[in-house]
């Protein structure tokens, strides 16, 4: 499900209504650091096609026309949302286009919202945590509370460990979005990395946790999902401590 368009939508989200799509990476390709097992633009080695990273000065055209005709249809957009293929801060203009999109969302459609989906591996950045700072929701993934389940969730290029993620994480003081996918797999079927999780979340205070499973088809077989009801039993314990927990099947 590759984005062949820069600037493409608005389309539905689960989590954020009516979003309007900023993709800052190839257009016919996919380039990421993660090779998650869900992803639904599927595997990496499947999207070598184009290796064109647009500039910024690519994105704010792209998204000032797009901007303005939506405005002119009277089309409605509750989010505009960095989420192309693949992770958007590999993009080295990501400070740059992050600026001027909050100024051309501050001209055409100032009642919404700036998110940016990342996987978080670059948040160590002085100049990518600064940018994720400033957009309205700055989600974060997490999909496991330990490297090793990590590795066979996400496939994470070079160094990754969680523990430096989670210790990058606070640098938010809170101050934005936990995303983590709920997955079944023979590997990790039980659900006891949950309680484990948990105490991230603690140790981290979101403003808010989004819980969520595959929707659309994966490139690995055999991966099922939860029901809201099966998500809802497992983080209960937070719920009933007063956390902001989004859930969505």
């Amino acid at each position: 499900m590759l984005r062949e368009d820069t600037v493409f939508g608005p389309i539905f989200s689960r989590r954020l209504g009516s979003s309007l799509g900023i993709n800052l990476l190839p257009r016919e390709g996919k380039l990421c650091n993660f090779d998650c097992i869900y992803c639904e633009c599927g595997w990496n080695r499947d999207g070598l096609s184009d290796r064109v990273i647009p500039k910024a000065d690519d994105v704010r055209g792209a998204l000032e026309s797009k901007l303005s005709e939506c405005l002119a249809a009277g089309t409605p957009i509750d989010s505009i949302t960095f989420s192309g293929d693949g992770e958007p801060t590999l993009n080295p203009h990501f400070a740059q286009i992050v600026d001027d999109t909050l100024a051309l969302r501050d001209k055409y459609y100032p009642g919404a919202v700036v998110s940016v989906l990342t996987n978080a591996t670059k948040i160590w950045r002085d100049d990518v945590f600064a940018a994720l700072r400033k957009v309205d929701n700055p989600i974060l993934k997490l999909d496991a509370p330990r490297t090793e389940l990590a590795r066979m969730i996400n496939n994470p290029a070079g160094e990754y460990e969680v523990s430096q993620v989670v210790e990058d994480m606070k640098r938010f003081e809170g101050n934005f979005v936990l995303q983590t996918m709920f997955l079944k797999a023979p590997a990790f079927r039980s659900g006891d990395w949950v309680a484990e999780w948990m105490d991230i979340v603690r140790v981290l205070r979101p403003r808010e946790v989004m819980v969520y499973t595959i929707d659309r088809p994966v490139p690995m077989a055999g991966l099922e999902k939860y029901t809201p009801e099966e998500m809802r039993a497992l983080v209960q314990p937070l719920i009933g401590e007063g956390y902001n927990i989004q859930i969505k099947g």
